[in-house]
């Protein structure tokens, strides 16, 4: 289990096993790269240990807070911190920990195992409950490698990937391999009972009485201190550059506080409609970035066996194959990198919210018109190759003409409509599962907040669905193929609760995200 994950820790290995437990892990020496950082790793009292993949990046913080209280310290590294802090604040430790993180702590006074995952799902974290066993890994591809977990297709989990092109969680392709839900925990008894606890949620409320200006300073100076957060490692990091304002404001933001230029990183592509690379030189130009860059070509189709082993769940974004080289670029320059995912998620920016304001306003158009002259026109529309073409748009949009809008929502997410995705599943149609609607998920994440407004809410089941499942798959995945870790600055908390407040006027205007792009300048 734990040689098939060297790809996630190249720089060491180590196990713990004793009575009733096993641990292992695979280190990626990022803080603290000396043995006093070696996992599993035992607390000073000797009545915990933890295997545990991520960062904690206030450590230094709780750090200061836990040697108040009498704690001492055998290393500079976030994982000793992380022990100490369950052992002075038990469970309710992680409200005072900022970070991407998945882990399993054994408590040994106890006889307990708590497994925990992150606010907003950066980190993966899979298990199997057995009979006579618990297992859990950062990947599918290691609990697989325990010889009581068997290989049992859930058809139910298919029928959600050909929906989606990605496999939701709390389900696997594997009937009995769960992933655990970005924000919560599991603790597991001695006697195997097992008891699952959401920790944190993302909660839209009233926006509070401020100025424009003062939630455009507000986001901006969160912004800066979630890069300076992030800017914590004993190893060399760099940023990702698209050239799109998201990775651009990262790599500013990281300019400001570093001494030296930011090393950069970018792909490019030779079809001018996905190219992004003029853009991105022009960022590098004006930070003083060290800047490095690489073309996809059309034979990186032959990455795909590489790329399905690392994505395993399964999922199917088609850019994976440049996050997969972007990152063995970036690897061979640094072991960090900062990224601008999470901003579309938070601020508004997929066209699909767009696209929702003007679905209530073409539902008010008369039938006879939509039915009989828009409609047609649209579907004589000559097909194009280019990325998110209009008429690709315009026929998803009218095609969820008659839906709610919350329905529409989720239509524009899916890849494959209801009829082909029962042609797929031919073979196997009819059993429990194969009829799964991949919409009845986003009804019940809306259904899940509290928050009023049309667009909190399409954000709200974004963050919850779209992001951990698709695009911080895709991002972990890849990166950790080449031992490169991510980090995500606009998936701070503070700043995704901050964000989840301001007005929707602010969030959403008609060409981008309002309130970044003020705090931009």
């Amino acid at each position: 289990m734990n040689q098939v994950l060297t790809h996630r820790g190249p720089d060491g290995e180590g196990c713990h096993v004793k009575g009733a437990i096993g641990l292992g892990h695979r280190r990626l020496a990022v803080i603290d790269p000396s043995s006093a950082g070696h996992q599993p790793m035992e607390s000073a009292d000797g009545g915990a240990w933890i295997t545990y993949n991520g960062e904690i990046y206030n450590f230094r913080e709780i750090r200061d807070a836990l040697q108040q209280h009498g704690h001492r310290f055998r290393s500079n590294s976030d994982t000793e911190v992380l022990l100490s802090a369950y052992r002075e604040w038990g469970l309710g430790c992680l409200e005072r920990c900022n970070g991407m993180f998945a882990f399993g702590l054994w408590d040994e006074r106890l006889e307990r195992l708590w497994v925990a995952r992150d606010r907003l799902g950066v980190k993966p974290l899979f298990y199997c409950k057995l009979p006579t066993c618990f297992v859990f890994a950062s990947e599918i591809k290691a609990i697989l490698c325990h010889p009581r977990v068997e290989r049992t297709l859930d058809l139910e989990a298919l029928a959600y990937f050909l929906a989606l092109n990605y496999t939701p969680a709390p389900h696997t392709l594997f009937k009995n391999i769960r992933q655990l839900l970005p924000g919560h925990y599991l603790v597991v008894g001695r006697d195997g009972h097992v008891q699952e606890t959401e920790y944190w949620d993302l909660a839209y409320r009233k926006p509070e009485a401020r100025s424009r200006a003062a939630w455009v300073e507000g986001f901006a100076h969160l912004l800066e201190d979630s890069v300076r957060l992030r800017l914590v490692s004993d190893v060399p990091f760099g940023a990702f550059l698209s050239g799109g304002v998201d990775s651009s404001s990262v790599a500013y933001w990281m300019s400001r506080h570093l001494e030296s230029p930011v090393k950069t990183f970018s792909i490019g592509f030779d079809h001018e409609s996905y190219d992004e690379l003029p853009h991105a030189r022009q960022v590098a130009h004006v930070i003083g970035a060290d800047h490095h860059e690489e073309i996809v070509t059309s034979d990186a189709a032959a990455l795909l066996p590489k790329l399905v082993w690392h994505a395993e769940e399964p999922t199917a974004d088609s850019s994976m194959v440049a996050m997969y080289q972007l990152a063995a670029m970036t690897r061979r320059f640094v072991t960090v990198a900062l990224t601008g995912d999470g901003a579309d998620e938070i601020l508004a920016g997929y066209e699909t919210y767009r696209a929702s304001h003007l679905h209530r306003l073409y539902r008010r158009l008369p039938r006879w018109l939509r039915d009989g002259l828009i409609t047609p026109l649209v579907h004589r529309l000559p097909v194009s190759d280019a990325k998110l073409s209009l008429d690709f748009k315009l026929r998803r949009f009218v095609a969820a003409g008659e839906l709610t809008w919350e329905d529409a929502h989720a239509t524009w997410r899916l890849i494959h409509d209801a009829a082909l995705r029962r042609r797929l599943l031919s073979p196997v149609w009819g059993r429990p599962g194969t009829d799964a609607d991949a919409v009845d998920l986003y009804r019940a994440a809306f259904a899940r907040t509290a928050g009023r407004r049309p667009l909190d809410r399409m954000l709200y089941v974004d963050t919850r669905l779209y992001l951990p499942n698709d695009m911080l798959v895709k991002v972990d995945r890849m990166t950790m193929a080449h031992g490169l870790e991510a980090r995500e600055p606009y998936l701070d908390y503070r700043l995704v609760e901050f964000a989840a407040q301001a007005p929707p006027e602010l969030k959403l205007r008609w060409m981008y995200k309002g309130l970044f792009a003020e705090s931009c300048g």
